[in-house]
C-alpha cells in the first residue's frame, strides 16, 4: 500500500471567469479517514474533489497531502485514485485488462500486476469476471471493477466523485456497506462527494456540509445532525427534514410564542433552554424540532414526561411500512412528526402532538446561526 497520507486544503477558492465555485474553504482530512463531502448540486464538492486530484488548478489556496504542497502536481504523481460516477471503464478491454490497464502505464512488472490483479479480484469477488467484457456485467458489478481499479493502484488517497448515482436503490445500500468495509479493511485516507444525506451519514467519519462553494460545518455525522450550526444544515440533514418554525421569545426567554395570531401555539421552554432564548426575549428566532421528537400526546393516564403539547390537524399521512410520516398543522404552522405506523392517525384527525422542549433547536432569525448553548 502507498504511505497512508492526510489531505489539506487552505483557503482554496476556484472561480470561472467571474463565477466563484469555491469560496476560501478550508478542510482538513485526517490519515485513514472517511470524509464526505455533501450538500446540494451546485455546492461546489465535485469541483473540490478535482482540485484535490489536479484535474483543476485553484484560483487561490494552497492543496497538500501528506503535508507536501501538490500545487502545479500532475495528477499522475499525486498518489491518487479516483472512482467517478460514470465507472469509466474501457469498454474494448476485459475486467482484467481493465484492472491492469494503470499498472501497465506505471510499467509495472508482470508478477507484481499480476499479484495486485489477483489481490483486488479476491477482496471485491470479481475473479470469476475476470474474462467478461464491461457490457456483460451489471451497474453493481462494473462499480466494483471501478473500485478495483484504484484498489491496484495502492494509493495514498482515494478520490470518489458521487460513484452510487448510477445504481438503483437496493445497489445503492449493499455498495455503501461495500465502500465502507473497504475502506476500514484497506486504511486508506478517503474523500468521498455525494449530494445524499443517507450515504453522508452512513459512511463517513466526518462530514462536511457545504453550501454554494462554502463549508457550513464539520464534524462527526451525529454530531453534526444533533448539533447543527446554522439553518441550512438544519433543514439540509434529516428526512424528512427538521421542523422550523419562525417565533417570538417570552419576557425572561421562558417561552416560545408560535404563530399567535392565526391559531398558533406557546411552548412553555426549560431552563437550559431558557438562558439561551433570554437573550432575544421580545425578539424572534427560527425553532425546530426533529420530526422523531414530534408524536401523538399519550392516552390519558399514561406517563408523558415533561413536555409540550401542540393541538394539531392531520392534513395526511406517509406509510412507510415501519413507521408513519404524519403531516400536521396548527395553525399557520406545518409540522411532521414520525411515529409507529400502526398507531398513525387518518387524514383530518385532531391530534396533540407532544416533544420535549429540551430537544429544540434554536437559531437566529437574521444571522440564521444556532444559538450559543
Amino acid at each position: 500500500m502507498g504511505a497512508v497520507a492526510g489531505v489539506t486544503l487552505t483557503g482554496v477558492s476556484k472561480r470561472f471567469g467571474d463565477v466563484s465555485v469555491l469560496d476560501r474553504i478550508d478542510l482538513d482530512v485526517a490519515d485513514r479517514e472517511f470524509m464526505v463531502l455533501v450538500g446540494p448540486s451546485g455546492c461546489g464538492k465535485s469541483t473540490a474533489l478535482r482540485l484535490i486530484a489536479g484535474l483543476e488548478e485553484a484560483t487561490e489556496g494552497e492543496i497538500a497531502i501528506g503535508g507536501r504542497s501538490v500545487d502545479g502536481v500532475a495528477p499522475r504523481e499525486r498518489d491518487i485514485a479516483m472512482v467517478f460516477q460514470s465507472y469509466a471503464l474501457y469498454p474494448h478491454m476485459t475486467i482484467r485488462e481493465n484492472l491492469e490497464f494503470g499498472l501497465r502505464m506505471r510499467k509495472t512488472p508482470r508478477p507484481e500486476m499480476d499479484r495486485l490483479v489477483a489481490e483486488a479480484g479476491e477482496i471485491l469477488g470479481l475473479a470469476p469476471l475476470f474474462d467478461r467484457l464491461p457490457k456483460q456485467l451489471s451497474g453493481g458489478q462494473r462499480q466494483r471493477v471501478a473500485l478495483g481499479r484504484a484498489i491496484v493502484r495502492k494509493p495514498a488517497v482515494f478520490l470518489f466523485d458521487e460513484p452510487l448515482s448510477n445504481l438503483d436503490a437496493r445497489l445503492r445500500v449493499q455498495m455503501r456497506a461495500e465502500i465502507k468495509t473497504l475502506q476500514h479493511r484497506l486504511a486508506t485516507t478517503t474523500v468521498y462527494v455525494t449530494h445524499d444525506q443517507v450515504e453522508a451519514m452512513t459512511m463517513g467519519s466526518r462530514i462536511a456540509v457545504m453550501r454554494d462553494g462554502r463549508i457550513q460545518q464539520v464534524g462527526p455525522p451525529l454530531e453534526v445532525y444533533d448539533r447543527p450550526a446554522n439553518l441550512f444544515v438544519a433543514g439540509f440533514l434529516g428526512t424528512p427534514p427538521m421542523n422550523l418554525f419562525r417565533a417570538r421569545v417570552g419576557a425572561g426567554g421562558g417561552a416560545l410564542e408560535v404563530g399567535a395570531d392565526g391559531g398558533g401555539f406557546a411552548v412553555a421552554l426549560p431552563s437550559d433552554v431558557a438562558r439561551r432564548a433570554a437573550a432575544r426575549a421580545g425578539g424572534t428566532v427560527v425553532a425546530g424540532i426533529r420530526p422523531e421528537h414530534l408524536r401523538p400526546a399519550p392516552a390519558s393516564g399514561e406517563p408523558g414526561g415533561a413536555s409540550a403539547s401542540v393541538p394539531a390537524r392531520v392534513e395526511f399521512v406517509e406509510q412507510l411500512g415501519d413507521e408513519g410520516i404524519v403531516h400536521a398543522r396548527a395553525g399557520a404552522t406545518a409540522l411532521i412528526g414520525k411515529l409507529d405506523a400502526h398507531s398513525a392517525p387518518r387524514a383530518d384527525d385532531r391530534i396533540e402532538l407532544r416533544f420535549d422542549p429540551s430537544r429544540l433547536h434554536l437559531f437566529d432569525a437574521e444571522t440564521e446561526q444556532r444559538l450559543p448553548d
